[in-house]
């Protein structure tokens, strides 16, 4: 069981993560905003963060910034799941320190792929 942070401003597509993870047996946690995210990632340590990049109050590339800069978070594995799929965009990710970008729509198996890969790295 993988302890992921699922962070996006649609409640559709955060429940569409929340089913697909929970069915495979990691626990999920959900934010709306960059900034929730920020204050959940500090409070609960989720073994891996899913983040869009087009948020309220924070974007996605602010909270990676922010994450990075932590030295008690920095380790913390970060994927962006967004709808931006530019080359631009996915240079940026990588650029604010995300260890994978997943454009939507998202592959669920790829996804889940994705994420137990990169916790079992962390362990």
């Amino acid at each position: 069981m993988v302890r992921v942070l699922a962070v996006d401003d649609d409640p559709t597509i955060l429940r569409l993560l929340q089913v697909n993870l929970e069915m495979e047996g990691h626990e999920v946690l959900l934010a709306d905003n960059g900034r929730v995210a920020l204050d959940t990632i500090r409070a609960q340590q989720p073994e891996v963060v899913l983040l869009d990049v087009m948020m309220p109050e924070m974007d996605g590339f602010q909270v990676c910034e922010a994450v990075r800069a932590d030295p008690e978070l920095t380790a913390t594995p970060i994927v962006f799941v967004s709808a931006r799929a530019q080359q631009a965009d996915l240079d940026r990710g990588f650029a604010s320190g995300a260890d994978a970008y997943i454009t939507k729509p998202f592959d669920p198996v790829d996804l889940v792929e994705t994420i137990e890969r990169l916790a079992a790295g962390r362990r």
